[in-house]
């Protein structure tokens, strides 16, 4: 074999192993990019053209997830012009049995224009409702407490389209590696879940800070 014969040779015998490899890695790896980008169709409060944005993955059944409720209300009230909040459904219904209707629940809220405050009713009366086998009557008595639709509420309710848009979530969670709930992300990063509200807005300066 010639010797030029013998270079090529040895640059293709290395080479090929290379970017096969590579090829086998970018397949394996998780694509986390769309799970973190920010739609028109989300739930969002504070400021959408804000530097910074903070998605969180929740459970309305989660008593973790109902903790860091006024931690990040507060958030969104004291940094709302600096913050974007974004909220997304994930229902651990495995150990959660209520939290798909709940998410269902504040879906068909929001057809109303009432996401929120049905997001606030259901944190805050999380006890109330959480191991009731009849939790769909608790809802629908929330939703004549904020001056719904009821009729409307309770079609919307088992709605396809709302089921599917708390699968779409659930889906993007997944594909951004979440675990369980609360998770965070502060601008596309997970992030350790602040222990206090000092550190949450702590978190958040420091984002800003990197980027002004």
């Amino acid at each position: 074999m010639k010797r030029e014969q013998r270079l090529w040779f040895w640059i293709i015998s290395i080479s090929v192993p290379l970017i096969l490899t590579w090829l086998i890695i970018s397949i394996a790896k998780p694509n986390t990019q769309g799970s973190t980008v920010v739609t028109d169709e989300e739930w969002a409060k504070g400021n959408p053209n804000a530097l910074v944005t903070l998605i969180e993955y929740s459970d309305f059944q989660c008593p973790a997830c109902a903790s860091y409720y006024p931690m990040i209300n507060k958030l969104a009230e004291e940094m709302g012009e600096e913050v974007q909040v974004i909220y997304r459904h994930y229902p651990l219904s495995s150990i959660h049995p209520q939290a798909q209707l709940a998410a269902q629940a504040a879906e068909a809220a929001g057809q109303q224009g009432s996401f929120w405050p049905m997001h606030d009713k259901l944190f805050s009366n999380q006890s109330a409702w959480s191991n009731q086998p009849k939790a769909e009557e608790i809802f629908i008595s929330y939703a004549k407490e904020l001056g719904l639709d009821v009729e409307k509420f309770k079609a919307d309710l088992s709605n396809d389209d709302i089921e599917d848009a708390v699968k779409d979530d659930v889906r993007s969670g997944n594909q951004a590696l979440v675990e369980g709930t609360p998770t965070l992300f502060l601008n596309g990063n997970k992030i350790n879940n602040p222990r206090s509200y000092d550190k949450l807005r702590q978190a958040v300066r420091d984002e800003l800070s990197k980027l002004q």
